[in-house]
């Protein structure tokens, strides 16, 4: 390796394009060390730079809580196939962001220099683009976790703050709801006004469509938001195990005598 394209250079360049050593060397030499004007090279000679042109939407994401169960996190990893998605090298990255993030909650794990070689590292074993993808850190009185796992690997990831009586099977049955139901938010403060607006209108006009007058269609429209509400704001929604306890998950939090203060859902892809 001359003392211009060192084996760092080539490297990089090999990370970024999934292409073979040799090519990235002479690709490099021709132009002087630059990565980008060998990149730009490549596509002007039609030359597939897989990994940068292929969009990570694979992946799998990792969830941790501390010790005191004060603090909890989420970090998401990217690639292109579900093979490397539950490869044991990308389960390990994970898991080394995941407490990296728990030890500093204002940890940039895309910049960590550790983690970067192995994100290159598994690159250049599959060619594939890995990245860091979406992070996530939660505080508070009791912080829960809930991990869905499908074909080998997390694919949704929740993080709840309780307060007030809160067991182990409590956290795990609203983690099991929030993952399977998909929540907009907690409450129906915390809808956006905009999205509100615009269900109260759809369901003005269809109900003017049918013939009702304005005031019979608004009523109308009211009742149709809160059948809106009941699908989407946590608290409104059924408790998705009606077998286990029959209501809203606002009377299960309180037949428990918790209060759900704040939640997060991340689901690979999404």
């Amino acid at each position: 390796m001359s003392e211009t394209i060192t084996a760092k250079l080539v490297n990089e360049l090999r990370a970024k394009t999934g292409l073979g050593m040799m090519e990235c060397k002479k690709a490099l030499t021709e132009t002087a060390g630059s990565i980008e004007k060998a990149i730009e090279n490549f596509r002007k000679k039609g030359v597939k730079t897989s990994i940068t042109a292929r969009a990570a939407t694979e992946g799998r994401v990792v969830v941790a809580v501390a010790a005191d169960k004060k603090r909890g996190v989420i970090v998401e990893v990217n690639c292109n196939t579900d093979f490397t998605a539950k490869s044991e090298p990308l389960a390990k990255i994970a898991g080394a962001a995941a407490q990296k993030l728990l030890a500093n909650p204002e940890a940039k794990l895309a910049e960590d220099a550790g983690l970067k070689d192995q994100l290159v590292a598994v690159a250049q074993q599959t060619g594939e683009n890995v990245q860091i993808g979406r992070t996530v850190s939660l505080s508070g009185a009791r912080i829960g976790q809930y991990l869905y796992s499908a074909a080998g690997k997390g694919k949704i990831a929740v993080l709840v703050s309780i307060s007030g009586n809160a067991d182990d099977e409590l956290i795990t049955n609203l983690g099991m709801h929030i993952a399977a139901a998909r929540p907009l938010a907690l409450t129906r403060e915390e809808i956006s006004a905009d999205l509100v607006a615009k269900e109260r209108e759809i369901a003005v006009e269809q109900a003017k469509a049918t013939g009702k007058p304005q005031n019979i269609a608004e009523k109308i429209a009211e009742g149709k938001l809160n059948a809106f509400y009941a699908e989407r704001v946590l608290l409104d929604q059924e408790f998705i195990k009606p077998d286990a306890f029959k209501g809203s998950v606002a009377k299960l939090l309180a037949s428990k005598g918790a209060k759900l203060d704040k939640y997060v859902r991340v689901e690979v892809g999404q």
